[in-house]
């Protein structure tokens, strides 16, 4: 994520953006090079997300290299052939999860509303934060395997190093907003994000051991008064 990628656009806020837009396209997510094109049944859609979530599943637990279709089916409880007609193999099936991951963080940049003082304000911060959260447990295998796996010669390196800079644009235009003295937004927003992000990183990864309430409340509080306590 660089300064480059917090000014290389401006998020929309359509109506299908919502985090209930984002549930149901998780629900449904993004078929595989060998499905699209034709239109899935309400059976197929489960079987579908039943195979992209086994995907998270085997990547959370082998790492992206180390991970094979045979797992992902294991995990899955299906056969190879019904792999075959949603996948081409396990990086098609990677890069339909790198899809509904893009989506989801667009709909949860657009979800973020203006940045206010006071507590309602705050309280306002901290429900995004959750949503973030959220969000970042679902897919933190995915996003980990950007991080640590540095499979990035493809489309996919190119989502992956825009996708936290989608978020950080939009903390940089609320960051404007709130007329800060002594703030440069976009790198507040840069600021912003990073801290979020790697927070979200380390307690995924094991490497720090925190509340989930005591997380949020700390990670709004030191955002929130970041910005207003000056």
């Amino acid at each position: 994520m660089t300064p480059k990628a917090v000014s290389s656009g401006h998020p929309s806020h359509d109506d299908d953006r919502t985090t209930e837009g984002a549930q149901i396209r998780r629900e449904v997510g993004r078929a595989g090079a060998p499905a699209q094109g034709r239109e899935l049944r309400s059976r197929g859609k489960q079987t579908m997300r039943r195979l992209l979530d086994a995907g998270i599943e085997v990547f959370a637990r082998r790492g992206f290299h180390a991970a094979r279709v045979d797992d992902i089916v294991k995990a899955a409880k299906t056969s190879h052939g019904t792999f075959y007609l949603y996948f081409a193999n396990k990086e098609d099936l990677f890069e339909a999860l790198v899809a509904d991951v893009a989506e989801e963080m667009r709909g949860l940049a657009d979800s973020l509303g203006p940045l206010r003082a006071g507590p309602e304000g705050r309280a306002e911060l901290r429900a995004w934060l959750e949503r973030f959260t959220t969000l970042y447990e679902h897919y933190g295998p995915i996003l980990r395997t950007w991080t640590e796996a540095e499979i990035d010669q493809s489309e996919l390196g190119r989502i992956g190093t825009d996708l936290l800079g989608q978020l950080a644009l939009a903390l940089s235009e609320r960051v404007a907003a709130t007329g800060a003295k002594g703030l440069d937004p976009a790198i507040a927003g840069l600021a912003l994000v990073a801290m979020v992000e790697r927070f979200n990183y380390f307690v995924l990864s094991g490497q720090v051991s925190a509340d989930h309430d005591e997380l949020l409340d700390t990670l709004a509080s030191v955002l929130h008064d970041g910005l207003f306590s000056r």
